[in-house]
């Protein structure tokens, strides 16, 4: 056997043993007549220590090892004199009698340490150094543990997990397709599955009722932290279920996971908030509900008074900032360049300061009176020593950028504790919204959601007012999952279609496959979609799904391991029968 024991398990239960190790050099000291070595695999490090007294050749070639040099060690271990509390091995150290050297290493371009001297890119270039690092070590065993809890809980509750085609049709809606040219049918293009939305749905045609699978997606869209060209998602599907069926084993797939993960125990049942509510008290249909700071509306009370500002805006609303009354001009200008960056929005910041003594100071006082802010105190359920925050403008816009500003002081504020996780259902979202610049609805999640029952009579009346039977799990101001009832019905299906401006044929040659099966007993069934990389970074405590990828994408969607995207050669595209504007082929 190449080694008898790994680098993390020996203890001082072993001393006396002679064991064989075998990994990679993390460094080496020479003390004069000593040389350690620390040696690392995946499970840990163990000290290596030489003695020239003993035998100065091992000792010799033990000090020409380099930085992440790939060893064997073989000797005995013994109870180390200065102890390491810091390590699960620091108790004991291995007294060298053989060493072998397996392979010899360059000098990485950046250190193999917890805190390395990398930057991003570079590590990304030599991911496979990266890897080695404790903390992208970590973050993927956290990733496997996570899959290993989904799968024992989905099998426990009953699912079974299939896999579906990875080249499949190009269809409309959601984001925008990678494709893939078929050599043997040139002309023609596969695409690459955004999410198995069509084949889980043929699944529960085929009578599979509890489905679900691991499964890779890929979107062609502008990148972030929390998203990736191709990523994972928990995906599922159940038959013969109504909203409330689904939301309870999930409910639970979501106690699960954090209870076995981060300990977390959740007793009480996870809140449901209607879409229409979210937006209307945090401005986003993913709120952040680790801490209060609920948006209010002040538009009647704040017009009529001569305020430019605010008679002339559709919406003002505010946010109270507790305890924040001694706020410093610097303090303001910042918050007020923080609300007027471009992914923000706002023109600018009123606030209202209500000291601990009472008293009352606006930057607009000059246009209100001591009653006029005192309702504004009122309202925003503000105490002495608080700070009331208000934008003003158009009112989709305002609460988008008052959503910007209250995560931005639950940051400040300290109100965004990665320990603690408050997760809700916002559900009843609208099912279409309208494009203006296309004239036409276009269906908020997919053209599969089906109508809440009571609202299908106004599809044809009144679509915009329409609310979906559907669902987003939200954690921490995360969306981790969505989902929705689908529609089943055939007709209820060609009528989803008409009102997204298909026409019959159109529908057909989109999705005929759906619709046949539909003609042969189609369950009632409903499911829901969770982004599994954002499921791990979130119990990992961290905001960027790269972390918890083994070869991820930087934010131009470029492997810069790999190189790749990148072209190919003419003979190739020759093959597939296509041709490249604009651009000289090699």
């Amino acid at each position: 056997m190449f080694r008898t024991n790994t680098c993390g398990e020996l203890t001082l239960k072993d001393a006396g043993k002679e064991v064989r190790l075998c990994g990679w050099v993390q460094k080496s000291r020479d003390l004069g007549g000593m040389t350690f070595v620390d040696l690392r695999d995946r499970y840990g490090i163990t000290q290596l220590v030489f003695n020239m007294d003993s035998d100065a050749d091992l000792c010799t070639k033990a000090r020409r090892l380099g930085r992440e040099f790939v060893i064997q060690a073989e000797g005995e271990v013994r109870e180390r004199s200065n102890k390491n509390p810091r390590m699960p091995t620091g108790d004991i150290e291995i007294e060298v009698k053989e060493l072998t050297v397996l392979n010899r290493s360059e000098l990485p371009p950046f250190t193999i340490e917890d805190e390395s001297d990398g930057g991003e890119e570079l590590r990304m270039k030599y991911r496979y150094l990266d890897l080695r690092r404790n903390p992208v070590k970590n973050n993927l065993i956290l990733r496997h543990r996570v899959a290993q809890e989904v799968r024992k809980y989905m099998d426990g509750a009953g699912f079974i997990e299939v896999e579906t085609p990875t080249l499949i049709k190009s269809t409309p809606e959601g984001a925008r397709d990678f494709v893939v040219p078929s050599r043997m049918q040139p002309g023609t293009f596969y695409a690459l599955p955004q999410s198995p939305q069509t084949l889980k749905q043929l699944l529960m045609v085929a009578g599979f009722d509890r489905y679900f699978q691991l499964v890779k997606c890929f979107r062609d869209e502008d990148l972030r932290a929390d998203r990736q060209p191709e990523f994972t998602q928990i995906d599922c599907e159940m038959s013969f279920v109504e909203r409330d069926d689904i939301l309870d084993v999930f409910e639970g797939l979501t106690k699960h996971l954090l209870k076995q993960i981060r300990g977390v125990v959740l007793d009480e049942p996870l809140p449901k908030m209607p879409w229409a509510e979210a937006m209307e008290n945090y401005g986003t249909d993913k709120p952040d509900l680790r801490f209060g700071m609920k948006i209010k509306d002040l538009t009647s009370i704040v017009k009529g008074k001569g305020f430019q500002v605010f008679d002339s805006a559709e919406f003002a609303g505010g946010i109270c900032a507790e305890g924040c009354s001694e706020y410093s001009r610097k303090q303001l200008d910042e918050l007020t360049e923080f609300v007027k960056r471009p992914q923000t929005g706002a023109k600018g910041l009123v606030y209202l300061k209500y000291g601990a003594d009472g008293s009352l100071k606006s930057s607009a006082d000059k246009f209100y009176s001591p009653e006029d802010l005192a309702a504004w105190v009122k309202i925003s359920e503000a105490k002495p020593g608080d700070l009331v925050l208000i934008l003003a403008g158009d009112k989709t816009k305002t609460l988008q950028a008052l959503s910007d500003l209250r995560l931005e002081m639950g940051n400040r504020l300290g109100l965004r504790k990665k320990d603690v996780f408050v997760p809700l259902w916002v559900v009843d979202f609208p099912l279409l919204e309208w494009d203006e610049e296309e004239k036409r609805f276009f269906a908020m999640h997919h053209p599969f959601t089906s109508p809440k029952p009571g609202d299908l009579k106004l599809m044809e009346s009144d679509p915009g007012s329409v609310r979906a039977n559907a669902y987003d799990l939200v954690i921490n101001g995360v969306e981790i999952g969505g989902g929705s009832v689908r529609i089943f019905d055939p007709e209820v299906q060609k009528l989803m279609f008409r009102i997204l401006g298909f026409t019959d044929e159109e529908a057909e040659a989109q999705f005929g496959f759906l619709l046949n099966a539909f003609k042969y007993g189609a369950p009632p069934h409903g499911g829901i979609a969770f982004g599994f990389d954002r499921w791990v970074a979130l119990l990992g405590g961290q905001d960027s799904i790269r972390d918890f990828i083994a070869f991820p994408k930087n934010n131009s969607g470029r492997d810069v391991m790999l190189d790749t995207p990148a072209p190919i050669s003419g003979k190739q595209l020759d093959e597939l029968m296509i041709g490249i504007k604009n651009q000289d082929r090699s």
